[in-house]
C-alpha cells in the first residue's frame, strides 16, 4: 500500500512538472514575440517576419511586416514585403483585407512581375468571399468581373483555365439563385411574376444546360396565369402560351418536357377555340 502511494504522488509531481513546463514555453514565446515587436532593431525585425513567414506564422509575420512598413518603403525590399503581406491575409483566410493588398500592389507596382499573381488573387480572394446561394451575390459578380478582367489582361496566362472555370460556377451560382426566386413566384401563386422570372433566366444565361427545363416551367407559369385571368384577357394570354409552346417545340425536340409541351398546346388551342365560339354565340 505504502509502495502504491508512493508511486502515485510521483506520476502527480511529474505531471505537474510537464504541464507547468509547456505553459512556460508558451509564456516565453509571448515574450519573445513582444521583445521582437518592441526592437528599435529593423534590421532584427525584419529578419524576424521573413523566418515567420517561412515558418508559416503568418498572423505574426504580418504584425511585423505592417509595424515595418514605413521604415521598408522605398527600398528594394518593399516590393517583396508588400507581396507577402498580402499574402499573410490570404492564408489567413481574411479574404476582405487580402483582396485589398494585391489590388493595391498592383496600384504600387504595376510593372511587377508579380503583378499577374496579384490580379489573379485579387479576383480569387473576391470568389472565396462569395456567399450561398440565396444571400446577396455582389461579391460573386465582382469575382465574375475581376476574373475576366484577368483573362483580358493575361490571355497567354497558365491560369485561364482557372479563371474561365472559375467564371462558370459564379455563373451557376447567380443562375440557381435566379432559379429558386422564380420557383418561390411560382409556389406561392404568383404566375405573372414566376413567368417573367423564369423568362428572365433564358435571356441572362443563354447557354444554360436547363434551357428546356425553365421554357417549361415558364409556359407552365403563363397557363396557370391565363387560367386565372377574366374572361376579356384570356384569349390574349392563351395565345402567349400558343406561342410560347411553338417556340418550345422547334428549340427542345430532345427535351423530357416534349411531349408535354405538344399535350398543352393541344389544350391552349381548344382553349381559345372555345373562347371565340363562345364570343361568336354572345354576338349572334
Amino acid at each position: 500500500m505504502r509502495v502504491f502511494c508512493l508511486l502515485f504522488i510521483i506520476s502527480i509531481s511529474l505531471n505537474s512538472c510537464f504541464f507547468k513546463k509547456k505553459s512556460t514555453i508558451k509564456v516565453e514565446k509571448s515574450k519573445s514575440f513582444s521583445k521582437i515587436f518592441k526592437s528599435t532593431d529593423n534590421e532584427m525585425r525584419y529578419k524576424a517576419a521573413e523566418q515567420f513567414y517561412a515558418d508559416k506564422k503568418y498572423s505574426l509575420a504580418i504584425q511585423l511586416y505592417e509595424d515595418l512598413f514605413p521604415y521598408i518603403k522605398g527600398s528594394d525590399r518593399y516590393e517583396d514585403m508588400y507581396f507577402k503581406s498580402a499574402n499573410c491575409y490570404y492564408f489567413l483566410k481574411d479574404y476582405l483585407n487580402a483582396e485589398n493588398f494585391y489590388k493595391s500592389f498592383v496600384e504600387t507596382f504595376p510593372n511587377s512581375k508579380r503583378a499577374e499573381d496579384c490580379n489573379y488573387l485579387r479576383a480569387y480572394s473576391y470568389y472565396k468571399q462569395s456567399p450561398k446561394t440565396d444571400l446577396d451575390q455582389t461579391a460573386t459578380v465582382k469575382a465574375m468581373s475581376l476574373m475576366q478582367a484577368f483573362i483580358n489582361m493575361h490571355p497567354t496566362s497558365i491560369r485561364v483555365k482557372e479563371a474561365n472555370d472559375i467564371i462558370d460556377l459564379c455563373r451557376e451560382k447567380l443562375e440557381e439563385k435566379e432559379f429558386k426566386a422564380a420557383e418561390l413566384y411560382y409556389n406561392l401563386g404568383f404566375y405573372k411574376s414566376a413567368a417573367i422570372a423564369f423568362e428572365n433566366i433564358l435571356e441572362n444565361f443563354i447557354d444554360s444546360k436547363k434551357a428546356d427545363e425553365y421554357k417549361y416551367l415558364m409556359i407552365k407559369s403563363y397557363v396557370k396565369y391565363a387560367d386565372m385571368s377574366f374572361a376579356d384577357k384570356q384569349e390574349e394570354r392563351y395565345s402567349k402560351v400558343q406561342n410560347e409552346c411553338t417556340d418550345f417545340i422547334e428549340r427542345f425536340a430532345d427535351s423530357k418536357h416534349y411531349k408535354e409541351v405538344l399535350i398543352i398546346k393541344s389544350q391552349i388551342n381548344n382553349s381559345i377555340k372555345n373562347i371565340k365560339n363562345e364570343q361568336i354565340t354572345q354576338t349572334n
